[in-house]
């Protein structure tokens, strides 16, 4: 099912879900119904829960257009659900989605890549990280967060080591290993590729010191988004290359926006790769589709229009 023949397909908008990050979904999947129903499709919006199954076969569901974001949602486990019911749906697969969530194994994926990341050392428990303390092979600062989050939770810029006993237990509370960063100073870009194209370069200039959770949804942060990124023609095309392996290199499908840091001596660090970029009012997906001239409605035409099982 391609392009306009979505039209006469039923459409459920997968939203809301079990995760940390189920506010920002509903916004993300209340936009997007918005634009589809506007466009003239067929929608229906599923708050997903553990029904999820007996509620797309009630709702004769023909295709599933994921507004979900973090654990259960962006993870593999809904893609593997729906490629078990042979409905089709946007963006990447299980094996993409779940490498991408997982920060650790998709850290051990770019760095077979030669792509470039900060440092880093993974824990199982709270307990390991702790007893590294000042031994981890890092220097102060260092970026602490759960391995399987997204949208900044649980993440923390540790510069002393009370911080860091600190940020490692609250970030124990929450899905996957404990991931310990190099923290990197530099300029905060963000890269999109959109069905195999590298779609553009963001800049983000925070309102705080860090472009966390707050800086992202909260009203007004201050935060400041500059598109296209005010960098040296080279080092944009070095962006976008950097995010285009990286989305390839995970086995991606649909759109991905990855965050990258740029340091003053030029270097490009890789963060991570998103698979299900967020599309609320501050999103930067839409932010760069937009300043390539793709309307939000068009964009998520086009997702839709690239609904497909992977298995």
């Amino acid at each position: 099912m391609k392009g306009t023949d979505m039209k006469g397909k039923r459409v459920a908008v997968l939203l809301g879900g079990m995760s940390s990050e189920r506010d920002v979904s509903l916004r993300t999947g209340a936009a997007v119904a918005g634009a589809l129903r506007g466009a003239g499709h067929d929608v229906v919006e599923l708050d997903v829960g553990t029904d999820v199954a007996r509620r797309l076969a009630e709702e004769k569901v023909e295709v599933a257009f994921i507004a979900l974001h973090g654990r259960y949602g962006e993870d593999g486990c809904i893609q593997g659900l729906l490629e078990s019911l042979a409905i089709p749906y946007t963006g990447s697969g299980v094996l993409a989605s779940a490498l991408a969530m997982d920060k650790v194994a998709a850290k051990r994926m770019l760095e077979a890549a030669g792509i470039p990341t900060p440092r880093w050392c993974a824990f199982d428990t709270a307990a390991e990280a702790l007893a590294r303390e000042g031994t981890l092979g890092l220097e102060l600062p260092v970026v602490v967060k759960p391995s399987r989050e997204g949208s900044s939770v649980g993440v923390h810029v540790c510069k002393g080591w009370e911080a860091y006993r600190e940020a490692v237990r609250e970030a124990a509370t929450h899905a996957g290993q404990l991931l310990v960063e190099a923290f990197v100073a530099g300029r905060e870009v963000q890269g999109a590729v959109l069905d195999g194209e590298a779609l553009g370069v963001i800049e983000v200039v925070p309102g705080r010191e860090f472009y966390d959770f707050q800086a992202k949804y909260g009203a007004n942060s201050g935060t400041r988004y500059l598109f296209p990124a005010p960098l040296p023609e080279a080092q944009y095309h070095r962006v976008n290359a950097v995010c285009l392996a990286a989305h390839r290199a995970l086995g991606c499908s649909g759109a991905t926006r990855s965050d990258v840091i740029l340091t003053p001596t030029g270097e490009v660090y890789l963060l991570e790769v998103n698979t299900l970029p967020g599309m609320t009012a501050t999103s930067l997906l839409p932010k760069i589709s937009e300043g390539r001239g793709i309307s939000f409605t068009a964009l998520c035409e086009r997702l839709l229009a690239g609904a497909s099982l992977k298995a």
